[in-house]
């Protein structure tokens, strides 16, 4: 049943369909002012229609933020710093965004005096978790609206019919043909599902992607990127200082006009369901790779070994839309604290869809000592008569046990 008492709600607002019949649900069901929130956050896509449509549909209190640079810097890069990945696959694109908009959402809610927010995001998926989670981690008194979950508008041509009914504008695009895939866009990645995704036999049609080319079509001809690190950040390319959304947008053109990036998944919720999803992350896949071939020379292997036993923890926080919590956030200062010294470049080489690691140095942070390791005369600095106290030491309790059993 609707809540009493609701008079000023801030909505996250895209300017589509689905949020501005929840703009006009929420007046409707609930009789309060409506105040719009949308975020650009390097989706590709002009917000600015957005404050058209809600001024159009009377809203009063619009608020159009670029939040490139906030995205990038404080919360892809931080996560980038403990190469994460969730289920050895996914590069955690939507869930990224999410913490970043409940943030904002809470802010304007402040600033506004109102007492709600609300979201469109549906009562199958991750991102109503993600969202609230964040939400009530920041102002525990929030009231969250999901129409999604209250509404009976639960098929595409109710929807419309609604729009039809309150004189909602729908947009289209030029050609008239709308896409048959839910896709969420962002900096980091773009997303598709729905469509032939739902069969996960079926292969993605080659039409659907749009950030980049297909590994066949690639260019024949192999490009070289240096990519210069500074306490586990990009902060240049090719001796190109760059800030880190500048970063992103470099490596997604690049990236994506070599064919890489596609990643085509199953993967399991944190609402119980499986799901089928595709993704464009071309930035993403550059940033993983180059950070880790910097840590490869720059980290203590023991810390190297903790940060990657600690990986799929962070991974399931994000995901699951735990970034506000104390134990992302002590996670956090243990992996910033283990990039002080990741210093250097490193220069990799993409190929069709392939990214190959071909070089990296660091002339002040480099924990490879060639001295050490050459296969040449070793000057000392190594003695391998060393290692056969080594062996027998490890082996120590292995032999007694053999021993015991008699093996």
């Amino acid at each position: 049943m609707p809540q009493s008492g609701i008079k000023k709600v801030v909505l996250a607002y895209s300017g589509g369909l689905d949020t501005s019949i929840i703009l006009k649900w929420l007046r409707d069901t609930y009789g309060c002012e409506v105040v719009t929130f949308t975020a650009d956050i390097g989706q590709g896509e002009e917000v600015e229609p957005a404050r058209a449509k809600a001024q159009t549909m009377g809203v009063k209190e619009i608020y159009i933020d670029d939040l490139r640079e906030e995205f990038a810097a404080h919360y892809v890069f931080p996560m980038f710093r403990a190469n994460t990945i969730y289920e050895g696959e996914y590069l955690l694109g939507t869930s990224i965004a999410r913490p970043l908009i409940a943030k904002r959402l809470i802010e304007i809610a402040n600033q506004t005096g109102a007492d709600a927010i609300a979201h469109g995001a549906t009562g199958k998926g991750n991102d109503q978790v993600r969202f609230e989670l964040g939400a009530y981690a920041l102002r525990p008194d929030i009231h969250i609206i999901a129409p999604w979950r209250e509404w009976d508008l639960n098929s595409r041509e109710k929807l419309m019919t609604y729009a039809e009914q309150h004189d909602i504008p729908v947009d289209f695009k030029k050609s008239g043909k709308k896409s048959p895939y839910s896709m969420d866009a962002n900096l980091l990645h773009i997303s598709y599902e729905g469509g032939v995704l739902e069969d996960p036999w079926q292969e993605p049609e080659e039409d659907m992607w749009r950030w980049t080319v297909s590994p066949e079509q690639a260019p024949d001809r192999a490009v070289y990127l240096e990519l210069s690190y500074r306490g586990g950040d990009i902060v240049a390319i090719d001796d190109v200082a760059m800030t880190p959304a500048q970063v992103m947008e470099h490596l997604n053109q690049v990236a994506g006009a070599n064919g890489i990036g596609r990643a085509d998944i199953v993967e399991n919720r944190y609402v119980g369901m499986k799901s089928r999803g595709a993704y464009e992350t071309p930035a993403g896949t550059i940033m993983l790779r180059g950070h880790r071939a910097i840590e490869s020379i720059t980290l203590d292997r023991e810390v190297a070994h903790l940060k990657d036993e600690l990986m799929p923890r962070y991974a399931s926080l994000i995901y699951n839309g735990y970034w506000w919590s104390p134990e992302r956030t002590m996670l956090q200062a243990m992996i910033d604290a283990s990039q002080v010294h990741v210093n250097g470049v490193v220069r990799l080489k993409l190929y069709k869809g392939n990214v190959a690691v071909v070089g990296r140095k660091s002339e002040s942070d480099s924990l490879f000592d060639t001295n050490i390791a050459t296969f040449e005369e070793d000057a000392g600095a190594y003695n391998q008569k060393d290692a056969e106290g080594f062996i027998k030491l490890n082996a120590l309790r292995m032999r007694i046990a053999a021993g015991k059993r008699g093996r």
